[in-house]
């Protein structure tokens, strides 16, 4: 049940309830009718047989009986019978047992072969001859005919009724809860997007939907509020320290050149070097990636050899590698161009290579290759290095993220990567990773391939 969205819980609850409604309406009503229909056939029972008591007469020896006696009014059938029960006048219904014995003022029914009737009998005294039996008869199933024919109805419509009542109940539903779709779909956008700006909006209203909706705005305002605060807050900080950083990086140089300061001086002088230099380059990395927050970090588009931008990051790789023995080997496609920034698309590629080169094992291996499908450049940096746990693999483009002590090192500020995917995502592309601990890491990326029939020359 779980798995059912809100729109059908609710319209299957109001389906079922609507439904519960009308069949108690319907029992009711059929209750209260069939009571009613007895209460009026004994009504017209009593009307009839008392109305019919002043017809009967004595005159010249013989019985005389009015003419409304023999007619069938209000469907009521009137007969008289003697003291002793012998037949003298009137109708019967037929099917009506004749052997029913005559009882003075008695309201009642009888059945007979599955019809039931309703009987009065009533003892009367008509003057200079005696007493006779005024009986009236009138068919109780004939009245329950007309609601026996409106339950069937009902009992066929209901099926009816109750697919109309869920279709009611859906679109009402749906059209309730189309503010709720609204913030689902806005919260999901900004969620893809990483637009704060964005708002629910759904307007003015007062019901509850309506002030979560406005509550969401507030909270996204107040969300976007602060993280404008931090990203000029970062912005700012990484602007201040550029220059007392450089200041102490050329003094460090300046001491270093210093032919008289002693050997264990200068050993301590290239410690801060290395420690600054660090520092420098971090600051350089948060500079660029709050000014892309804040989209005030240019990206210069323009037509790029992207496999002669590799195989020169391929020759630095070597050098780097040099130190650990590590074998570097490509497989570049020649002539494959991207449109993009030459600068930030060479900083995307040596961040991939110095990592691969950090991480790889001493004597291990560096693979760079690079591809086309003909609408996609794919390239790809591999190394048989420590790899990447599989818990902090989806984590490795968040800022400052550390992964395990395997490939923690004191060099990297947890930044390398998250510039990576931005430079890929602001020239149209993707990236992915793909690691095994202990046998290495591949990174591989896409960009959008170039075509020569719409360079110009």
């Amino acid at each position: 049940m779980n798995r059912v969205s809100l729109k059908m819980k609710l319209t299957l609850l109001y389906t079922l309830l609507m439904t519960a409604v009308v069949c108690g309406i319907l029992v009711l009503l059929f209750s209260l009718g069939n009571r009613q229909i007895l209460s009026s056939v004994q009504s017209r029972l009593r009307e009839s047989v008392y109305g019919a008591s002043g017809e009967i007469d004595w005159d010249d020896g013989y019985l005389e009986f009015d003419g409304d006696l023999d007619e069938l009014e209000n469907g009521v059938y009137l007969s008289v019978y003697d003291m002793d029960g012998s037949y003298l006048y009137g109708q019967v219904p037929s099917g009506f047992p004749q052997d029913t014995p005559l009882q003075d003022g008695s309201l009642r029914t009888v059945r007979q072969n599955g019809q039931e009737y309703g009987v009065l009998d009533l003892y009367v005294s008509v003057r200079d001859y005696g007493y006779v039996y005024i009986r009236g008869v009138a068919s109780v199933s004939a009245a329950e005919e007309g609601v026996y024919v409106i339950q069937n109805t009902a009992l066929i419509l209901l099926p009816l009724l109750v697919i109309v009542t869920g279709v009611l109940g859906y679109f009402m539903t749906r059209r309730t809860l189309m503010p709720v779709s609204r913030m689902t779909a806005t919260v999901r956008q900004i969620r893809q997007e990483k637009d704060l700006s964005k708002r629910i909006g759904l307007g003015k209203g007062s019901d509850e939907i309506y002030r979560l909706g406005q509550t969401f705005d507030a909270l996204l305002a107040e969300i976007e509020e602060g993280f404008k605060r931090e990203q000029q807050f970062t912005s700012d900080v990484s602007h201040e320290l550029r220059t007392p950083v450089a200041a102490m990086m050329l003094q460090c140089e300046t001491l270093l050149q210093d032919d008289s300061l002693s050997a264990q001086a200068k050993e301590g002088v290239d410690f801060l070097y290395q420690k600054v230099r660090y520092l420098s380059s971090m600051i350089s990395q948060l500079l660029l990636l709050s000014r892309a927050d804040q989209g005030r970090q240019p990206v210069v588009m323009e037509p790029l050899d992207f496999s002669e931008l590799l195989e020169m990051s391929a020759m630095e790789a070597e050098e780097m590698a040099a130190e650990k023995a590590i074998k570097v080997s490509t497989g570049i496609s020649s002539g494959l161009y991207v449109k993009g920034d030459e600068t930030l698309l060479i900083r995307m590629v040596m961040n991939l290579v110095e990592n691969a080169v950090n991480y790889g094992r001493e004597g291990g291996h560096l693979g760079i290759s690079l591809d086309s499908d003909g609408t996609w450049i794919r390239g790809s940096i591999s190394d048989d290095g420590v790899g990447i746990s599989q818990k902090d693999l989806p984590h490795i483009w968040e800022r400052f993220y550390q992964a395990d002590s395997s490939r923690s090192k004191s060099t990297s500020s947890g930044l390398g990567l998250s510039m990576v995917a931005w430079i890929i995502q602001a020239h149209g592309g993707h990236i992915q990773a793909e690691s095994v601990p202990g046998r290495g890491s591949t990174f591989t990326f896409f960009l959008p391939e170039y075509h020569s029939d719409t360079r110009t020359c």
